[in-house]
């Protein structure tokens, strides 16, 4: 029986397509200047072209930037996913009180402000050799997605019978060959969710690249705040596009397939 619409729920609903075009007028008002024929950003276009596109493909320093950044979003995205789900399962065996401070430590990358974590992950890597290199880039992405991973995989396991694992290794199977033939399938969206939140975040990270990327290993976040402190070139604007669809287009697929997994588990 459908919910009957007071004048409460008008308002409720409302206030939430406001909030949500507010979030969205940034994204509203830069992908029709990706598409401008004008020399400088400018809004509303006073035409309309790919050429922006078009510089952006052609330029191999933005081809540079790109492949450094897919190289650390898929490696960080990767490692964070194991160790992630490994920590997700490891907390969720362990007794309440403790896996309540480690959790906490966990997530200390989604709490502490993210200039002062550059800070010191700069300070850090100027120690020890890391700086402008792809593996440093791996590696502090790997702390900042590793949260995202761990809370996405602990809801997984939070909803899982461990029942089923104990009737497997009651059956001859050990731990690993338990987690991977019983435990893993069933949490498999969670686990796919915190990748791709993983991904996500090395892929649109900035704070961070500003301070450990340069030289050849530039990522594309630091590129485009070089370029644009140099010079406001409409580049910048496609990049953005592009980079917000494929956020956009990621969290549709993870949505679809959490959605899959609902129906198929209801049927």
């Amino acid at each position: 029986m459908p919910r009957r619409l007071t004048p409460a729920r008008l308002a409720l609903m409302l206030f939430v397509a406001l909030a949500m075009l507010w979030l969205m007028i940034p994204v509203l008002i830069v992908a029709p200047m990706s598409f401008s024929s004008a020399r400088f950003l400018a809004f509303p276009p006073p035409g309309w072209s790919l050429r922006w596109y078009d510089s952006y493909l052609a330029d191999p320093s933005w081809m540079r930037a790109t492949r450094v950044s897919l190289t650390v979003a898929v490696s960080s995205a990767l490692i964070a996913t194991l160790i992630g789900t490994a920590a997700a399962y490891a907390l969720n065996m362990a007794s309440r009180r403790l896996a309540g401070v480690l959790q906490v430590l966990l997530l200390l990358p989604l709490v502490v402000p993210i200039v002062i974590t550059a800070v010191g992950v700069f300070l850090v890597f100027a120690n020890v050799g890391l700086l402008s290199s792809i593996p440093g880039l791996i590696l502090a992405n790997v702390m900042l997605g590793m949260p995202y991973v761990v809370t996405s995989v602990l809801v997984g396991l939070r909803k899982f019978d461990p029942v089923q694992e104990m009737v497997a290794r009651s059956l001859g199977m050990n731990r690993l060959r338990a987690f991977f033939s019983v435990t893993l399938p069933q949490i498999r969206p969670s686990v796919v969710s915190g990748t791709l939140f993983a991904f996500i975040s090395a892929l649109d990270e900035t704070v961070v690249a500003i301070f450990i990327s340069g030289g050849e290993n530039q990522t594309l976040t630091k590129k485009m705040f070089t370029a644009l402190r140099d010079e406001i070139d409409p580049t910048i604007a496609a990049l953005s596009t592009l980079l917000t669809a494929t956020s956009f287009l990621l969290l549709a697929l993870m949505a679809l397939n959490l959605r899959a997994r609902a129906r198929k588990g209801a049927r």
